[in-house]
C-alpha cells in the first residue's frame, strides 16, 4: 500500500478505505497516531471534549447521524429525522438492517440506552430539549449519537465493554494494548459496504520524528500530524505523499485566571496585548507549511451561524502599548503555559512571541490525558 503522511487529519479517512460492493477485504494498513491511545476512547459514552477519539469511533462504531464528506449531519443508522415546530422534539427513523459485530440488530432500545448512558463532555447540555440539539448530537461535539448494544453492555459491564467493545461500524475489535496499538478487522456485515482493507492497526507514536522515521522505514503506511522541517522533509522524500486537509479543529489561548481578581489576565487589555503579540501567519508557515487558516473565532467558520471573525493583526508595538496602559510597562511573569499535546512547537513559538512583548512564561508539557484531567 502506498505510504502517506497527513499534516491534518480527516475524519473521513477510515470510511474512504471502502471498495466496490462484493470485493473481499485484503491486506493490512498501519496508521501511526500522534497521541497515546486511551482505553476510554473505545467507548462513546466517555467522549472527551475533543475530536481525537472519533478516529476510533468511525472505524469501530456507528452513529444515528454523523459528519461525513457529504454533509455535517449525514444519515447513518437513522435514515431520516424530523424536528417539531418548536425545536424541542426530534424523531428519528431507524434504518432497517444494520447489525452489531456480535450479530444482534441495532434497535431503538439500543439508541435510547446509548443516549441515556452517555456521560461525556456534552452530556449536561443534552439533558433538556433545545433547538440546537443536533449541533451537539449529530456532530463530533459529543458521542451521544454513537450506538452501543444494550444487552451486551449490561452483560459485561462498562469495564468489560472497554476490554472487548462491540460496535456497529465497518471494523470490529480484535485486540488493544493501551498506549501501544489497537487492532481492528473488517466487518463483512457492515450495512453501508464492507471495507476493502481487511486489517486496520492504529499505533501510538506520540513523538513526531519517530512517526516520520517509521514511515520512511515502511513500518507504517500512514502517519498523522507532521509539522515544520519534518513535514518538509517528508514532502521531499520520493515515494511519500504529504497531504493537507482542513478539519473543524481550532486552536486558541485560554486564560483560566482571567476571572481571578488581581491577576494580570483579568485585564482585557493584557489579553488583547497577547493577541497582538503573536504572528499567527508566521507560525502557520513554520508549523504547518501554510496549510492552516488563521482565524479570530474559536468556532469553525463552516459551522452554522458561526461569525467569520478575522484574527487580530500582528502588532508588537501595539502589544507593548496595551501592557503599559494596563500597568505593566516592563511586562510581568505570566506563570506556566501548557500547550495542548502534541502542539508543543506552536506553544514554544507563542512563548517566544510573548517574551518579546514582555510577558514571561514557562512551558509545562503534559500528556493529553493528564492535561484534560487537570
Amino acid at each position: 500500500m502506498p505510504r502517506a503522511a497527513s499534516a491534518i487529519f480527516s475524519l473521513s479517512l477510515l470510511l474512504l478505505l471502502t471498495g466496490p460492493a462484493g470485493a473481499q477485504p485484503a491486506g493490512t494498513m498501519t496508521f501511526a497516531a500522534h497521541v497515546t491511545l486511551a482505553t476510554r476512547w473505545l467507548d462513546p459514552a466517555d467522549t472527551d471534549a475533543e475530536i481525537t477519539p472519533f478516529m476510533i469511533f468511525y472505524a469501530l462504531h456507528d452513529a444515528l447521524v454523523k459528519p461525513m464528506p457529504g454533509g455535517l449531519n449525514t444519515p447513518s443508522l437513522a435514515e431520516s429525522w424530523t424536528m417539531s415546530s418548536d425545536g424541542r422534539t426530534w424523531e428519528f427513523v431507524l434504518r432497517k438492517g444494520p447489525r452489531f459485530h456480535n450479530g444482534e440488530p441495532v434497535t431503538a432500545e439500543d439508541v435510547k440506552f446509548s443516549f441515556e448512558r452517555y456521560k461525556g463532555a456534552a452530556s449536561p447540555i443534552l439533558k433538556e430539549p433545545w433547538p440546537d440539539f443536533m449541533t451537539f448530537y449529530g456532530t463530533s461535539a459529543s458521542g451521544a449519537a454513537w450506538i452501543v448494544p444494550k444487552k451486551y453492555v449490561e452483560k459485561v459491564g462498562d469495564d468489560g465493554f472497554k476490554k472487548a467493545p462491540v460496535g456497529a461500524g465497518p471494523y470490529k475489535f480484535v485486540s488493544f494494548t493501551p498506549g501501544v496499538e489497537l487492532v481492528l478487522e473488517a466487518f463483512d456485515g457492515y450495512w453501508r459496504k464492507t471495507p476493502s482493507v481487511k486489517r486496520l492497526i492504529l499505533r501510538s507514536i506520540p513523538d513526531e520524528s519517530t512517526r516520520a522515521a517509521a514511515l520512511k522505514r515502511g513500518e507504517v503506511d500512514v502517519v498523522y500530524f507532521l509539522n515544520g522541517p519534518i513535514a518538509e522533509d517528508v514532502r521531499r522524500t520520493p515515494g511519500l505523499t504529504l497531504t493537507a486537509m482542513r478539519t473543524n479543529g481550532v486552536l486558541w489561548l485560554m486564560f483560566p485566571e482571567q476571572w481571578t481578581p488581581g491577576s494580570p489576565w483579568a485585564d482585557r487589555r493584557v489579553r488583547l496585548a497577547v493577541s497582538h503579540a503573536i504572528d499567527r501567519q508566521a507560525i502557520n508557515e513554520a508549523e504547518s507549511l501554510g496549510f492552516s487558516g488563521p482565524t479570530g473565532n474559536i468556532v469553525p467558520r463552516h459551522q452554522e451561524f458561526a461569525l467569520a471573525i478575522d484574527a487580530h493583526a500582528y502588532d508588537p508595538r501595539r502589544a507593548k502599548a496595551l501592557l503599559a496602559e494596563a500597568g505593566y510597562p516592563n511586562g510581568f511573569d505570566g506563570g506556566d503555559f501548557t500547550p495542548f499535546p502534541p502542539y508543543t512547537g506552536m506553544g514554544e513559538a507563542i512563548v517566544n512571541y510573548l517574551a518579546a512583548a514582555g510577558v514571561k512564561l514557562r512551558i509545562r508539557t503534559m500528556e493529553r490525558a493528564a492535561l484534560l484531567t487537570a
